[in-house]
């Protein structure tokens, strides 16, 4: 159960969501959350969401680069969820009067053929539970302002989501090493950043396993169709409207997205 400083502070992210305002760190001056109440911050406000007809879809998974992990001290891994609106088409495009302060990634996503609940879940139980490994980009966008954010800010936030996007086609998990993928992210046609499978924590499988493992706690299953956001394969870029992104990812293909006025 939240106490009324946490049920305020989801309803200040809640309202920054959708002013389109972006607020002060949640642990701004004199107060103290743990991580634990920051998921359950995060999770009264999906549970907000769902009251107003959205559905869950997936989750996503932050935090899965060492340097950035220990940029904000901490050890592992943080997860958000995905809703049925924050998908976008693949060569679509999204409206600036959408976002805050939006910046893309390049990851693996995993869509799922059957449930998996932790704990004890592993690498391997992920690929047999994996129907289709599919290319994507991830649009990240923190209601903190000016991305200052800790891990509580960011965990409260859901993780940072914004919206996704997945190519048009996936490939059976059979057909993919995942921790050799290769990765190629442009904007605008200018090549910013590459990436591997094992920059997200050495193989995306297991960032996928974590989750599951992590959500054993809160006695949350990953369920079969449901889409996993595994991990960026390289850093964090900003758009602009006008900007187009494109990811290419060897043995998968390429996806792409639009920004708007």
């Amino acid at each position: 159960m939240l106490d009324e400083r946490q049920k305020h502070l989801a309803a200040l992210l809640r309202q920054s969501k959708y002013d389109r305002k972006s607020i002060s760190s949640l642990t701004a001056g004199s107060i103290d959350l743990s991580i634990d109440s920051a998921y359950h911050i995060q999770l009264e406000n999906i549970k907000y969401e769902m009251k107003q007809g959205r559905e869950i879809t997936g989750k996503k998974i932050g935090l899965t680069s060492k340097k950035v992990q220990e940029m904000l001290g901490v050890d592992e891994p943080d997860y958000g969820h995905l809703l049925d609106d924050m998908e976008i088409d693949d060569g679509g495009s999204i409206s600036f009067r959408q976002l805050l302060q939006p910046k893309v990634e390049g990851e693996l996503a995993f869509r799922l053929k059957e449930d998996l609940k932790g704990p004890g879940v592993t690498s391997m139980d992920v690929l047999k539970a994996t129907d289709r490994i599919f290319p994507s980009i991830e649009v990240v966008d923190s209601r903190i302002k000016d991305w200052k954010i800790s891990l509580i800010d960011t965990v409260a936030d859901n993780a940072s989501a914004g919206y996704f996007v997945l190519g048009k086609t996936g490939r059976k998990v059979t057909d993919v090493d995942v921790k050799k993928v290769e990765m190629a992210l442009y904007r605008n046609g200018q090549l910013l950043n590459t990436g591997v499978g094992t920059a997200a924590l050495g193989n995306p499988a297991y960032c996928v396993a974590w989750l599951a493992n992590k959500l054993s706690n809160y006695n949350i299953p990953l369920k079969a169709g449901e889409v996993i956001l595994s991990g960026a394969l390289s850093g964090m870029v900003e758009v602009k409207p006008g900007d187009k992104v494109r990811a290419e990812f060897s043995e998968l293909g390429e996806v792409e997205v639009s920004f708007t006025y």
